[in-house]
């Protein structure tokens, strides 16, 4: 099955046409800016013109930087509080003239590296995945099931959220070298490993394209991988959801 899978990041909305069946991207994916202050409308607008680029007539997947309940957006981190309380789903059907199934962009990511990434191999245990990027997304796989909508990157340390300090956007902002930022990083994955003791830990979002840089430095009880798709996870996992629905 072919379904058109967009990840909703917080500098660029990204997209492709995936096969469901294969967890492959069929088209290279577009990638466009993601609009200042990432308003509802414009936000709309911009997945509208990759859905057009595309030519795209069919389901569409989208993962989401926000709780997902219902299609319904319920808190907004990273973007316009205008999307608190909205249905993302009905939105986009209107704009798009096509059925969009929502999910949490990090859910998204785990279904990817779940059914044909990384953690295919652990069906049992606990899996842990973080997505660094704009901020720090988390999915909880608990024997090949997910546990949806954990916020992990909002936990506090230091006495402020987890992602103002070890988000991907945090080190390139404070100029951090790796071997300074897995400081912060190891402190966070302690505070996990304390609260959920995973049995494996899977790292994606755009900080995974550099794991050899940074691994050498992280010290886990749990099995710490790279994420099988990197930053690619979000859109195949979108796309698997929307299959599944």
């Amino acid at each position: 099955m072919q379904v058109l899978g967009i990840d909703f990041g917080g500098t660029g909305i990204k997209g492709a046409i995936v096969d469901t069946r294969k967890g492959e991207l069929v088209i290279e994916r577009l990638r466009l800016p993601t609009p200042e202050k990432s308003k509802p409308k414009d936000v709309a607008d911009v997945i509208n013109e990759i859905v057009t680029s595309f030519r795209w007539k069919g389901r569409i997947g989208l993962g989401f930087p926000a709780i997902i309940k219902g299609g319904v957006a319920c808190n907004a981190a990273n973007i316009s509080k205008k999307w608190i309380d909205l249905n993302v789903e009905t939105l986009l059907k209107e704009r798009t003239g096509y059925e969009v199934f929502v999910v949490n962009d990090a859910d998204a990511a785990g279904y990817a590296e779940m059914s044909f990434g990384g953690g295919r191999e652990f069906q049992k245990g606990i899996v842990l995945l973080l997505t660094l990027g704009t901020g720090i997304g988390s999915a909880i796989f608990v024997n090949g099931q997910l546990l949806p909508n954990t916020e992990f990157g909002h936990i506090q340390i230091r006495g402020k959220d987890a992602e103002h300090r070890v988000s991907d956007v945090i080190r390139q902002e404070k100029q951090l070298s790796w071997k300074s930022w897995s400081k912060r990083f190891q402190e966070y994955l302690d505070h996990m490993e304390m609260l959920i003791n995973p049995d494996v830990i899977i790292i994606g979002g755009g900080a995974s394209k550099y794991y050899e840089k940074f691994f050498c430095y992280l010290n886990t009880n749990a099995k710490l991988l790279p994420a099988h798709f990197f930053n690619q996870a979000g859109i195949i996992g979108a796309a698997i959801f929307a299959s599944q629905q």
